[in-house]
């Protein structure tokens, strides 16, 4: 009997130690939350208005493109459903466009269509652009509180009657309570040809760099998001000699840039999130600070690189050229009712708690 008792109390005794040094892990575990990071260039947002200090006469009632109120409702829901469609479990916290007109359209987009249940906010840049389009950040406030926003004109190094977007810069904090830069970007086109150009855009870079590095120089844990349509693949001059985004492997340097779509080799995949003379490119990209790689930080990268969001209704047939293309709003100046000519990325991360 006496035997037993002594088991028992042994037993019990280990028991005690083994859940002593559970109980403090257990406590230790934080709560996760998704924050996902998304970009879409989609491809010329204009509202039905006539502006007179833009080039936006195309996309008007009257217009050659005849930018009339049921197609311009229709590439709203379009672009809702495919907002609604990229987050695994819920939308996007985050979620960067370019050539958007104004913030109209995104007040347009955020209220008149199944997007109004979310809880969104926007903020638009006002640049020069020809044309009038600009560069956005849609936000769920939920999971990001906005803070304050800039926008930087870009200034040619060479002599050039040419304008190009402002980079919009919208800092925000976290539940965390750190603070988040986020810059979301259109680089200068190729239009004119990639090496004339490379100048134009090698300029936005530098822009883009000084700031972050600013950033880096105020801010105790400096946390980047970078986000745009780059109109250069990830390993281009623009990116890899100026802006300095490097391919993320570990071990990752807080305040050096990674490029979560840069690759060894450029060439292992025929993917992309753009389709111009039957070539696919990777000119959208998003790039962040290396804490954000890291498995210390409250916000951090689920995943070592971004991805494209290429789902079927996105795509349709490339006659020309052959295999898919993406599903546009106009090819050509044929209506088509589809969505963009870029597809949409993103980048998964999570905010512990």
């Amino acid at each position: 009997m006496i035997k037993h008792t002594q088991l028992l109390k042994r037993s019990i005794f280990f028991y005690l130690i083994l859940i002593a040094g559970v109980v403090p892990v257990i406590a230790q575990e934080r709560k996760s939350l998704p924050f996902d990071v998304m970009f879409y260039n989609v491809e010329n947002l204009f509202d039905c208005r006539d502006d007179s200090l833009h080039a936006d006469e195309e996309f008007a009632p009257r217009g050659l493109r005849g930018w009339k109120y049921e197609r311009y409702k229709n590439k709203l829901n379009q672009i809702a459903k495919v907002i609604a469609a990229a987050g695994e479990w819920d939308t996007p916290a985050l979620i960067g466009m370019c050539e958007v007109e104004n913030n109209t359209v995104l007040s347009d987009l955020l209220r008149n269509t199944p997007l109004r249940s979310e809880f969104y906010q926007s903020v638009t840049a006002e640049g020069n652009d020809v044309r009038g389009i600009n560069c956005a950040l849609i936000y769920r406030r939920d999971l990001f509180k906005y803070i304050s926003h800039q926008e930087y004109v870009v200034r040619f190094s060479v002599k050039m009657k040419r304008t190009t977007r402002n980079l919009l810069h919208v800092s925000g904090e976290l539940l965390s309570g750190d603070t988040l830069d986020v810059f979301v970007a259109h680089f200068p086109s190729r239009s004119a040809g990639q090496k004339q150009t490379e100048v134009l855009r090698c300029d936005v870079a530098s822009l883009l760099r000084t700031k972050v590095d600013s950033i880096c120089s105020i801010r105790a844990n400096p946390q980047c998001i970078i986000m745009g349509d780059f109109n250069d693949s990830p390993s281009d001059k623009s990116m890899t000699s100026i802006l300095q985004a490097q391919i993320p492997e570990p071990p990752f340097s807080p305040q050096v840039l990674y490029n979560l779509f840069a690759v060894k080799n450029p060439h292992q995949h025929n993917e992309g999130s753009h389709k111009f003379q039957g070539e696919w490119a990777q000119l959208d990209q998003i790039i962040v600070t290396g804490n954000l790689l890291s498995t210390e930080n409250s916000l951090r990268a689920k995943r070592g690189k971004g991805e494209v969001l290429s789902f079927p209704f996105l795509l349709t047939r490339d006659d020309t050229h052959g295999g898919k293309r993406p599903f546009r709003t106009y090819h050509g100046y044929k209506y088509e009712g589809g969505f963009s000519d870029h597809l949409p990325i993103i980048a998964r991360f999570s905010i512990y708690l």
